[in-house]
Formats: structure tokens, C-alpha cells, sequence
């Protein structure tokens, strides 16, 4: 049995592992993550599935943990090309098949399980097992393979006083410890932080308070699929008397589908549509929107930044980020509250108030589920590099051999057999682009230029030749994009054209009319030119008319 991380490991996001066995495949969880600044124009990052394309024929299904996009929202890339059975929680498949039906795919084959349930997956045996997380419906999952039992934590916490359902069940989880687990794939996002995670309650006491000093309009930003907070903010405006309004298009549809599947309870009579909002007093309503993460295009960076078509914002008005910053979006973040307080707003933000508390367990809970589990192997998941470390420092102090710990990278595969474990060949997975729909991987060419023109820019050359003999007629002109400014051209300019003029020279001199080779010429001269010069290399973009 090999299990095979395809994405999560060393990042935050994208997580997606495939077990493989003689009986096929199945794939645990299919997410994706967001752009970096490296990546221009990129909409969205997939973990690289070559890996499944090269093994279609063993694909029996794919088991999802929970409905947060770093751990579904590749789904629908995936299904446009197989076509297998997926299996998720009740609300997990609502969200789902609504992601699915903006891409057009319609008939989806969703199979709906809940925690307790055990199933059979092309010769694995599955069970669910209930979590505590940020999303209701969450479930780790116990494997039944040929080499034995293997369980993945999905993303969890430890909380005994839940505000939707059941504590985890930790019962079950000791039941299968004392059965016998021969490897846990375990959360390591909280690695780092000592002691417990504090209860989704103490969120609500923090709201409450919020909502009982504000005068003015409520702003309320959180993930989309995180229903826990938004029902929090919903029971908060209840108590104070407020109306409920909904910005943002995956909070609107997040919010309906929780409500159509009993996951919210927002009466009707309470809702606000986004033409109204300006229409009810400040002090009669919240407003629960995308953006908490600083996203440039999200509902609460453009409110921030007054480009809101119906929402602004001011003195009076009060904001809340109900979200920790994910790594890497920090930027966005604090500049979404510098705008927000620059316009007059009481921006109530995490660490400062306790306006967020994580999903994921810090260090004791995952001593306590390692304790319950007692697993032979353990590899930390869903995380960088650093949290999976000090996940295995802690299951080292647990008394799980150093050995039995296996620290991997995506790619990584992780083959079992007579209860030993060890690595095995590696297997392609880096990256996929989503670039206005459509995939493109890592190494692209328009990626490779994107990157290159917002590092170095561009200079275009226009040069006119004779269309008998390739001569130059006259000197070429030269316009730089993004490169050097006038000020700081310094005859560069001057010089670039006698680079090129040289160029052509030589080539007219040999009798070259051959377009690409021209520019070719061109684009060698100048790019060594350039660089020497002020140690940059633009896209070079030569014009060649024939006259």
C-alpha cells in the first residue's frame, strides 16, 4: 500500500493525498490555495494531478474531510476529467454541488455520509469519524487497506463545548488505538503553538459585546464556508435587534445553501437584500461579508478602499475581521485595515480581541489525539515545513520513535508492507495554474513572462528594413515598459540603438532576411546590452517592418 501526497505538505493549502493498493486508488480531499504576489494574474493554485492522469484506470473515488476550499476547491477541475463517485458530509456536499454547478458540471456523482458511517471505496474500507473544525460537518477518516489502518485527521480541534453538534469522539478514536493504527496523517497547522485552542464560544461572548457598545452599522468579515462564525454573528444580531445583510458572492451563496440545509438559522423577515442595505438605519443592521483575508476583489477590501458599489464606510461604523491571517496574506490584511481605519471605522481585529479562534488544535490536542491513536507511524500534514517539524518533535516527546516519523514533501511516496514503512519513488506534484479558467502548469511560458515583466519590464524595438536586402533604413526606435525611467535612462536609450543598429548591421552584412533570425539577433545583443548595463533582463519584443 503506498499513500502518495499530492499537495498540503510544506504549504498552506492544496491539500490532496492518494492511497494507492492492488484494488485502485482513492483520493482524500482535493483542495486548492490562492495566489502568491509571484504570480501575475493568476486566479487560483491546484496541486499537480499528473499523477492521477497517469493512473485514471485505478481512480475508484474521492472521500472529502470538510467544505473548505483548501480541501475541495479543486474538485471541480478534477471531476471535469474523471468521472468517480465523491463521498462528504451533508453540508460538505451542498457547498460542493453548488461549486460544481457554476462550472457547469451538473450530475456530479455526490454520495452523502455522516460521521459513524462505515463504507466501502474499491476495496478500502472507510469510516467517519466526527471532528470539531471551523465548518460544521467535519470528519476524519479511518482506512481499512491492506497493510492495516491508517487514519487522516482531516483539519480538527479538540473542543468540548462546541457551538453546532457533538465534541469530537474521541471514544472512537481510542477504540481504533487500541485496535491497532498503523500510520496517522495528522493536522499539523497549530503545531507551533503550545497548550489547547480556546472553545468557539468565547468568539460569541466577544461578538456580543461588540454588537452591545456599537451605534452605528455593523461589518462583519469572515471566510465564507466558516458557517460556525456566521451563525455567531446571526444570533448576535438577534439578540441587539438587527437586521442581517450579505456581501459578497460565496458568502450570499455559502449563507443560502446553510440555511436551505438547516445549517443557519436566519429567518427570512431578518435578511436584508444588497439594493436595501443603504436604506435601513446604521444602528438596525449587520453586515456579513467576504474579504477577511485581504483579498483585493473580496467585498470588504473594496469597501475599504471606497470602490464598493453599494456599501461605504465611516465614522460610526464598526468592523470586524473575524479570521487570522492565512501566511503569505498578511500584507493584504493590514492594508485592508489602514484603509478602513483612514476612513473613520472601529476596526476590531485578531490578536488584539479575541475576534477569531482557530480550528485547528494547537500542541495538547495533538498529544491527546496521538495518545488515543497510538499510531506506529505518524506524518505530519496540512502545513510548512517548520509545522510539520515541530508536530514530529512533539510525537517524539509522545514516545513515537524518531525513525517512525516521516517528514515528507508533496510527491513523496510513502510505501507499507509487513507493517514497515519506507520511502519509495517520488512522483511529479508541483503545481497547477488556473489562469481565466483554464490550467496551466508552473513552468508555462506566459507565467516565466509574467513574472519577468513585473521584476524587469519590457522594451520594444521597432526597426525598419529594406524587404530586398535586410538593411536598416534608418535608426530603430526603442520604447522600455516598466523598465527604466527617463530620468534614470542616461543615454541608454542612445546606446540601445546602436546596439541594435550593430546587430542588423551584422546580419545585412551575411544577407540574413529571415524575420526570426533577425530578431533573434536583436534580442541576444540587446539583452546582453542591458543586463551588463543595469544588471536587469526585460522582455525584449523586437518589430521588424519591411519596407
Amino acid at each position: 500500500m503506498q499513500v502518495v501526497p499530492l499537495g498540503g505538505l510544506g504549504e498552506i493549502g492544496k491539500n490532496m493525498t492518494a492511497v494507492r493498493q492492488s484494488s485502485g486508488i482513492i483520493l482524500i480531499d482535493a483542495g486548492m490555495s490562492f495566489p502568491d504576489e509571484e504570480m501575475p494574474g493568476i486566479d487560483l493554485v491546484l496541486p499537480d494531478f499528473t499523477y492521477l492522469r497517469q493512473h485514471s484506470d485505478e481512480l475508484k473515488g474521492i472521500v472529502l474531510t470538510h467544505a473548505h476550499e483548501d480541501h475541495v476547491g479543486a474538485l471541480p477541475y478534477i471531476l471535469r476529467e474523471f468521472n468517480v463517485p465523491v463521498y462528504g458530509t451533508r453540508l460538505t456536499l451542498g457547498l460542493v454541488r453548488s461549486k460544481l454547478q457554476e462550472f457547469g458540471i451538473k450530475k456530479g456523482d455526490l454520495r452523502e455520509i455522516k460521521a459513524g458511517d462505515t463504507q466501502n471505496l474499491g476495496g478500502f474500507g472507510l469510516e467517519f469519524i466526527n471532528v470539531n473544525h471551523s465548518i460544521p460537518d467535519a470528519v476524519a477518516i479511518a482506512i481499512r487497506t491492506t497493510a492495516g489502518v491508517i487514519v487522516f485527521s482531516g483539519d480538527y480541534k479538540v473542543d468540548l463545548t462546541p457551538i453546532e453538534g457533538a465534541p469530537m469522539d474521541l471514544g472512537r478514536l481510542a477504540e481504533l488505538g487500541n485496535e491497532g493504527v498503523l500510520a496517522f496523517f495528522g493536522d499539523s497547522t497549530n503545531s507551533e503553538r503550545p497548550g489547547y485552542v480556546p472553545s468557539e464560544r468565547i468568539v460569541q461572548k466577544t461578538l456580543e459585546d461588540i454588537f452591545e457598545r456599537a451605534t452605528g452599522r455593523i461589518i462583519v468579515a469572515s471566510f465564507a464556508s466558516h458557517i460556525h462564525r456566521v451563525s455567531q454573528v446571526v444570533e448576535a444580531a438577534k439578540k441587539h435587534n438587527r437586521l442581517v445583510g450579505v456581501a459578497g458572492r460565496s458568502m450570499i451563496r455559502n449563507v443560502g445553501i446553510a440555511r436551505e440545509l438547516g445549517y443557519l438559522d436566519l429567518p427570512r423577515e431578518m435578511m436584508v437584500e444588497a439594493r436595501d442595505m443603504n436604506r435601513i438605519p446604521d444602528s438596525d443592521i449587520a453586515v456579513l461579508m467576504t474579504g477577511s483575508q485581504g483579498e483585493p476583489l473580496a467585498a470588504l477590501s473594496r469597501v475599504a478602499a471606497g470602490t464598493h458599489r453599494s456599501i461605504e464606510v465611516g465614522p460610526g461604523d464598526t468592523v470586524v475581521i473575524s479570521a487570522h491571517p492565512i501566511p503569505g496574506n498578511e500584507r493584504g490584511v493590514s492594508r485592508t485595515i489602514n484603509n478602513l481605519m483612514k476612513k473613520g471605522a472601529d476596526v476590531h481585529y485578531s490578536p488584539l480581541e479575541a475576534v477569531h479562534v482557530s480550528g485547528h488544535g494547537a500542541q495538547e490536542e495533538q498529544k491527546l489525539v496521538l495518545a488515543l491513536l497510538k499510531p506506529k507511524f505518524l506524518v505530519p500534514v496540512h502545513g510548512e515545513f517548520r509545522m510539520l517539524t515541530h508536530h514530529a518533535n512533539t510525537a517524539v516527546g509522545m514516545g513515537i520513535p524518531r525513525d517512525n516519523i516521516f517528514v515528507l514533501e508533496n510527491g513523496n511516496t510513502l510505501e507499507f508492507k509487513n507493517g514497515e514503512a519506507r520511502k519509495a519513488e517520488s512522483v511529479s506534484a508541483g503545481m497547477f495554474l488556473v489562469d481565466a479558467g483554464a490550467i496551466a502548469d508552473g513552468s508555462s511560458s506566459v507565467m516565466r513572462e509574467r513574472q519577468q515583466l513585473s521584476e524587469d519590464g519590457m522594451f520594444i524595438v521597432v526597426a525598419r528594413i529594406s524587404a530586398q536586402n535586410g538593411q536598416l533604413l534608418g535608426p530603430p526606435d526603442v520604447i522600455s515598459r516598466g523598465f527604466v525611467g527617463a530620468q534614470g535612462a542616461n543615454g541608454l536609450t542612445e546606446q540601445s540603438i546602436d546596439t541594435v543598429q550593430r546587430a542588423l548591421e551584422r546580419t545585412a552584412s551575411r544577407q540574413v532576411t529571415d524575420r526570426g533570425e533577425l530578431k533573434n539577433a536583436i534580442r541576444k545583443d540587446l539583452s546582453g546590452f542591458l543586463s551588463e548595463k543595469t544588471g536587469k533582463r526585460p522582455i525584449i519584443l523586437p518589430l521588424i517592418v519591411e519596407v
